[in-house]
């Protein structure tokens, strides 16, 4: 498909849609239906995703390493994030825009949390997440719901915390992890988190945490049993070079434009052929 035709079509399919809600959000995860999320930087992907029919577009603090070429995602900062969130606002039509706390902006206190979720929300971010399950966490996510800003909250995996985790591990392996995870995602579900993103855990795991909590359970590397999927777009695109988790799989093989590998994605976890199998998340 050229790039004048490919921009016809999502000029289309944009028009026949209204702006996803929260309200929306929980309505398909209830009604089982798999929500779907991708990373999303600047205004020209932020438009195909919208218009491949992506309903939650996140604003990864991963830019650090994808846009930005760091190791890790610790170097990103506020105003980092608030430029790339600005970014997708502009291009975005109807999905739902998840701005990525970055390391270092939410954990000296909750009015810090506060000040810096307002900075992304003005720049056009309709939630905020934020990573940790701890009480420091919970209490956080309480103040912000308290005061309007919807969250979604990150356990698993922590990527901003991923040298104190001892490097890039499964999370929840033992019995009393799994059951610490589940406490976790219950507690922030209490204190009025709206989502939770799972990251690289047992899919037993992210099965039970699905089970157990009435907000969405997005996940990645969680298994197929979560409420919904995300991936980093870069691994999904194969434009992501050296060793991949083995949960991600490359839509771009056998399409024949970004747009159809995105559009190829979303398919996929709509129609519960991604991920795959269980295999490859608990070893």
């Amino acid at each position: 498909m050229s790039g004048y035709a490919n921009a016809a079509v999502t000029a289309s399919a944009a028009v026949a849609r209204k702006p996803v809600t929260l309200h929306q959000i929980r309505e398909l995860a209830a009604a089982g239906e798999k929500l779907t999320m991708l990373t999303c930087y600047d205004a020209t992907f932020a438009k195909l995703h919208d218009t491949a029919g992506v309903e939650l577009l996140l604003v990864g603090d991963s830019l650090g390493m994808t846009v930005q070429g760091a190791t890790t995602t610790v170097p990103v900062t506020l105003e980092h994030m608030a430029y790339h969130v600005r970014c997708v606002a502009a291009g975005n039509a109807t999905a739902w825009v998840i701005g990525d706390l970055p390391y270092g902006t939410y954990h000296e206190s909750a009015a810090h949390a506060y000040a810096s979720a307002r900075t992304l929300m003005q720049a056009g971010a309709h939630m905020v997440k934020l990573e940790g399950g701890a009480a420091w966490a919970v209490d956080t996510v309480k103040f912000l719901t308290e005061r309007g800003v919807p969250v979604c909250a990150h356990i698993g995996l922590t990527p901003q915390t991923v040298h104190a985790l001892g490097g890039w591990r499964i999370q929840g392996r033992s019995e009393g992890a799994a059951a610490n995870l589940v406490a976790q995602g219950k507690a922030l579900e209490a204190a009025g988190a709206a989502m939770i993103v799972v990251e690289l855990v047992p899919s037993a795991v992210g099965k039970l945490l699905a089970e157990a909590l009435t907000i969405p359970v997005i996940g990645i590397g969680a298994g197929k049993d979560v409420d919904g999927q995300v991936l980093v777009m870069h691994d999904m695109l194969g434009f992501t070079t050296g060793k991949l988790p083995r949960f991600v799989k490359n839509f771009a093989q056998g399409t024949e434009s970004t747009f159809g590998a995105i559009s190829a994605y979303v398919a996929a976890v709509k129609g519960g052929s991604f991920p795959e199998t269980q295999h490859g998340y608990d070893a």
